[in-house]
Formats: structure tokens, C-alpha cells, sequence
């Protein structure tokens, strides 16, 4: 029999230097590799710099590979969202590969916030994103996955979630996080001491010189939030997780506590990124 032929896969990439020019953050440094694209829209004067994502593919499927690296230079005060929800298709073979690599100089404040990404039922996706902090840079960073699409009915039953986070500062490792699902994926959410059949959940971390300091406001935020949630203090980083059996509710949680951190840390606006919509 004839090999089975080979599918065609997108392969995109983005990198990004920022710096500060005449007291504002201006680009330095602009690349990017179809499907992945930028945009930087209009902001008004209160609110970060701000960077778009788009996959022009309008989607995932399993073996593309999609890359974006940002390096934020000193005083540097930036947002990167994305333009919708990355929708992660059903794979028939190797895994979908997102890579995010994000350096941020000291004096910097640099937001990572993109809308929530949706795995389908048989989803495969192997994400990691890491984050190289110098002593006196402030991260904000949020990822939100749902596992499956609720408004269609649809569960995620099998496929894979391979996501890695890790956090560096100054070099040295101060948090890493792996989360591996794979096989029967339903069963395992349903597990009451695991996601307590949760659709989905959030991470959302802040990394800076007084992270401490905002722990119990941190407290204060989850407890009023939508979705059922903590917040935490691990090696110096403010962690927060929500899980809940409502993604709309997730999606609220997620920008209503990524907005009043911001507030409270820094005195920015607390209005969130333009939603984007192709």
C-alpha cells in the first residue's frame, strides 16, 4: 500500500522587542511567520501598550507549532492579549506544540492576559510557557482552559494536555507547574479531590518585588469572584486558581482579578484589553 501522505501543518512564529522612546513603550524589533500575526491598537493614555495575537488559521489542529517570543526592555509597559479564543481541534496524530517564551528587564511591567483557550474533544496540545524575570521586573500573567465546548454540549472525553509553566528570576528557577491529562480525560475531571467536574480552570500568577505584600487583597478579590477559586503565596510568586462548572463564569473570574491586581499594584486603569473578534 502507498504511505499515507503527509497532512500539511502550520508552522508560525512571532518575536517582539519593546523599549522605551520618548517615555513611551514603542516596538524595537518586529517579526512574524503565517499564521501568526500582531496587532497593536490604539490605547488610550491610562492603559498599557498593547499587543494583539491573531493565528489567521482560525484554529489549532494537532502537529502545527506556533511560537511567540516578547522581550520587554527596562521600563517597559506592556499588554499582550489575543484577538479570540484559540480553538484547539481534534488531533489524528502528533500533538498541536504552542510555545511562549516572554523576558522582562527590571523596571518593567509586562501583562500576559489572552483569552481562554478551548480544547475540543480528542484535543491533543503540548503548551509550555516560560518566563525569565530580571531582579525588579513585574509579571501578570492569566491562562484560562475550558475542556470542551460547553455551549455546544460537548465534554472532553479523551485526547491529551501537556501544560508547563515556569517562572525564573534572575536566572534562577522560583516556580515551574506541570499539568499532564491524557487517556480518559472526562474521568479524571470528574474526580471530587481533582477538578470536581469542573469545565475548565484558571491559573493567574503575579511575579514582582512586593508580590508578598498582596497576598491577602489577592484573598480578598477570589473570594468575591464568580468562580470558585484561592489565592496563595508560593516562593515569593501570588497564585491564583479558579475552577468552576461554568466557563462564562471562569472567563469573568479571570478578567475581574487580572483588572484589580493591576489596579492595586500599580494604579493603571483597571478596564480591561479590547476583545477582539475576527
Amino acid at each position: 500500500m502507498p504511505p499515507a501522505p503527509t497532512l500539511e501543518r502550520a508552522d508560525g512564529g512571532v518575536r517582539l522587542k519593546l523599549g522605551v522612546r520618548d517615555g513611551r513603550t514603542r516596538i524595537e524589533t518586529l517579526y512574524q511567520r503565517a499564521p501568526a500575526r500582531i496587532l497593536f491598537p490604539d490605547v488610550p493614555a491610562d492603559q498599557p501598550a498593547q499587543a494583539v495575537l491573531i493565528n489567521t488559521a482560525g484554529g489549532i489542529v494537532g502537529g502545527d507549532r506556533l511560537s511567540t517570543e516578547v522581550e520587554a526592555g527596562p521600563d517597559t509597559i506592556m499588554t499582550v492579549t489575543t484577538q479570540a479564543a484559540e480553538k484547539v481541534y481534534r488531533a489524528l496524530d502528533a500533538p498541536a506544540r504552542l510555545v511562549t517564551r516572554v523576558a522582562v528587564a527590571a523596571g518593567a511591567w509586562f501583562e500576559w492576559l489572552p483569552q481562554e483557550t478551548i480544547l475540543f474533544d480528542g484535543a491533543r496540545l503540548d503548551r509550555r510557557l516560560d518566563f525569565d524575570l530580571e531582579p525588579g521586573a513585574s509579571l501578570l500573567a492569566s491562562e484560562t482552559v475550558l475542556f470542551g465546548r460547553a455551549a455546544r454540549g460537548e465534554q472532553m472525553r479523551h485526547g491529551q494536555l501537556l501544560d508547563s509553566w515556569a517562572v525564573r528570576q534572575g536566572g534562577r528557577l522560583i516556580w515551574a507547574d506541570r499539568l499532564r491529562l491524557d487517556g480518559d480525560i472526562r474521568a479524571m475531571l470528574d474526580r471530587p479531590f481533582g477538578f470536581d467536574g469542573a469545565v475548565g480552570m484558571t491559573t493567574l500568577l503575579h511575579a514582582g518585588p512586593k508580590a508578598a505584600s498582596f497576598l491577602p487583597r489577592a484573598r480578598e478579590i477570589a473570594a468575591v469572584q464568580p468562580a470558585e477559586g484561592g489565592a496563595s503565596l508560593v516562593n515569593g510568586i501570588l497564585l491564583i486558581r479558579f475552577l468552576d462548572r461554568d466557563g462564562a463564569k471562569l472567563r469573568e473570574s479571570a478578567a475581574a482579578t487580572a483588572m484589580a491586581l493591576r489596579h492595586e499594584i500599580t494604579g493603571l486603569s483597571p478596564t480591561p484589553p479590547r476583545v477582539w473578534r475576527s
